[in-house]
């Protein structure tokens, strides 16, 4: 994907297609590197995304001739194809995008990103060698990529009943811990713990708020006098022992854990008791995520189904084009070659 467009277009179905239309069964011209159904992909379209690549990647991009050039080089073919795949399936199933369109699309990026000013948007096609065209070529193919998508998952329903039931099924994730409200001090070393220990037995909050700021290797806590809220099983085990177990106000004992050092803990209020989420208040939440993954799963599925079609001999690659590992290779069917 050129980098322009990598970096403003995100889409559900991302690749890069600049290509002309040619007849059904079309032959390869010397200037194609495929035809996939009526779509000619372009040696002029593969040029320039393979520029884009060697651009963005710099001297890190392989060197022509070496195995990690053919694979990257494949992978620009793949990429290109599948979107021809799309642009073509779309043209089947009457899908138009209008110059309005583009327009209007390209008219939103400008604005996100460039503040509306035509200067900076050309100065941006300028540095990374690009051409409006091929710009609002990029754009149609992503609004070709959003119309599919939309037709694609348009049956997609969730009801309140699956709602419900992925509720149950995953209660405990809607589940909240025990809480406890307490104070500590954490310092590297027993002197220091004995000696915190110590002032805090019978001090106020007022020396709890002094010793924490000037001892407490806790940078979440020691400018808060100490305080945090704590949740059963979240914390390491000594000090999840003291938070939950000890009495409210009692400053406890310095302990130790191997990996942070030295507590002094006093637990501040009743342990708070554990409780759950009601599903009302997470039912949105869960419709949309189920909703999303059942779209996905369409796509997915399209996907699948339409890579199986065209590699039942839509496809014809140039010579030295052929992608490696070919996708119809895990297919019932192949492609044709030339």
């Amino acid at each position: 994907m050129r980098l322009f467009i990598k970096l403003i277009l995100p889409t559900a179905l991302a690749a890069v297609l600049v290509a002309g239309c040619g007849g059904s069964n079309a032959a390869v011209s010397s200037n194609d590197i495929a035809v996939v159904g009526k779509i000619h992909v372009t040696q002029a379209a593969f040029n320039a995304l393979l520029d884009q690549q060697k651009q963005s990647a710099g001297t890190s991009f392989p060197k022509q001739g070496t195995a990690e050039y053919e694979a990257a080089k494949s992978k620009l073919v793949t990429g290109l194809v599948q979107q021809a795949e799309r642009t073509d399936r779309a043209t089947s199933d009457g899908i138009k995008i209008t110059d309005q369109q583009v327009d209007a699309r390209l008219k939103a990026i400008k604005k996100q990103y460039f503040n509306g000013d035509e200067a900076k948007y050309q100065a941006q096609l300028k540095q990374q060698n690009l051409t409006d065209k091929e710009v609002r070529d990029d754009v149609r193919s992503t609004l070709v990529n959003e119309a599919l998508v939309k037709e694609i998952t348009k049956g997609v329903k969730v009801s309140d009943s699956d709602v419900h039931d992925y509720y149950l099924q995953h209660s405990q994730q809607y589940a909240k811990p025990q809480t406890r409200d307490v104070r500590h001090i954490l310092v590297k070393t027993k002197p220091t713990a004995d000696l915190v220990y110590a002032q805090l037995k019978s001090g106020n909050t007022k020396l709890w708020c002094s010793l924490a700021k000037k001892y407490s290797q806790d940078p979440s806590s020691k400018n808060n006098c100490g305080k945090l809220t704590v949740s059963k099983g979240q914390t390491v085990p000594g000090f999840d022992q003291v938070a939950f177990s000890e009495k409210t106000g009692v400053v406890h004992a310095p302990i130790h854990d191997s990996t942070y050092g030295w507590f002094v803990i006093e637990p501040l209020s009743i342990v708070h008791p554990r409780s759950t989420t009601p599903e009302k208040q997470v039912a949105a939440t869960i419709k949309a995520q189920l909703e999303q993954q059942q779209k996905n799963q369409a796509v997915t599925t399209w996907i699948t189904g339409l890579t199986k079609a065209y590699c039942g001999g839509k496809i014809k690659y140039q010579v030295g084009f052929k992608p490696s590992p070919d996708p119809c290779a895990s297919t019932s069917t192949s492609s044709t070659s030339t």
